[in-house]
């Protein structure tokens, strides 16, 4: 997949007015000089690259930020502390019960809106598209105000079924039609649901299908399906939620380029084409984590990584139903 590089370089939060900034922020500025001369044009990638989307004129983010169950009070904290490491796309949903706060954090970066590029999503419909879509209003004017957009709005899963995948879609699709949603797309879904929505809608294809990816849980088969059909894959749990920090393998290929795991799974999914959300709440954490583009996995440790496929087996969370 080709990768751009459209968004402007990352600017520093309230640079014009630095020191009367939110104290938290006064030293963006260094920060971002340093994080500007640091990336790296090595495989084409740096911290300022994108992905096109499927008939669309819009670009996200090829690195995200997650905020999976980040609490509100820590939430704020750590989107800002994102921001000024230079992420420029935040994703969340209304499971996670940070919308406000994610919005919060936008507003209290001085980045202005169409720097940041936020996705949500939505886990259940209401009884119809009317009640489904004012869900969705809910969540665009917590994260962006009442006359505000989001980027990406996604079902969060296809379990809910047939009849509230077909509403949540509808709403969806009614959300991009009035401007709330300027791409819409789904999560866990397998190709059966994916094929299903020829048959609901209008939109085709979904932009994004957000699923769990990272070296012990591949799959293959939904990932080549998205890309057969111009779908871009986002992955969560990239870093496997530390649990394979002591992989010998992962641990080898981190000491070889004197990095962390993290960078090293991070750094995968990136070589992959995919969009990796990593989630922390550790300040340091989450600067290390965008630290991605001084250094590159060569063909013998993409193939090392790509050898610990466990298929279905190696998922933390769910791998989805490809019938």
């Amino acid at each position: 997949m080709q990768h751009h590089s459209m968004f402007p370089p990352p600017r520093p939060i309230c640079s014009s007015r630095l020191a009367t900034c939110n104290p938290t922020l006064t030293r963006v500025y260094h920060r971002y000089s340093t994080i500007t001369k640091k990336t790296s044009t090595m495989a084409n990638l740096s911290l300022n690259s994108t992905l096109p989307l499927a008939n669309s004129s819009h670009k996200i983010p090829q690195l995200g930020f997650g905020v999976y169950l980040s609490p509100p009070e820590t939430c704020v904290k750590s989107c800002l502390t994102a921001l000024e490491a230079g992420y420029r796309h935040i994703d969340t949903a209304q499971y996670y019960a940070n919308e406000e706060q994610v919005g919060q954090a936008l507003r209290e970066s001085g980045l202005k809106r169409e720097e940041v590029y936020l996705t949500t999503k939505i886990l259940s419909p209401g009884n119809d598209v009317e009640s489904t879509y004012k869900s969705v209003l809910d969540s665009v004017e917590k994260l962006a105000g009442r006359d505000g957009y989001v980027d990406l709005f996604l079902i969060h899963s296809p379990n809910a079924g047939p009849e509230k995948r077909k509403l949540m879609w509808l709403a969806l699709e009614k959300a991009k039609a009035e401007g709330k949603a300027r791409e819409i797309g789904v999560s866990n879904y397998g190709i059966g649901h994916i094929e299903e929505i020829k048959k609901i809608g209008k939109v085709w294809p979904p932009a994004i299908n957000q699923i769990e990816l990272h070296p012990w849980c591949q799959q293959k088969d939904a990932v080549k399906y998205c890309q057969d059909n111009n779908i871009v894959v986002e992955a969560y749990c990239p870093l496997v939620r530390n649990q394979k920090a002591s992989d010998p393998t992962l641990q080898g290929i981190a000491k070889k380029h004197g990095v962390t795991d993290a960078q090293v799974l991070v750094r995968w999914s990136l070589q992959r084409g995919f969009v990796p959300l990593p989630k922390s709440d550790t300040p340091s954490r989450i600067e290390k984590n965008a630290d991605l583009y001084g250094f590159e996995l060569d063909s013998d440790d993409m193939a090392q990584l790509d050898g610990l496929d466990q298929a279905a087996e190696g998922a933390l969370v769910q791998a989805v139903a490809n019938e």
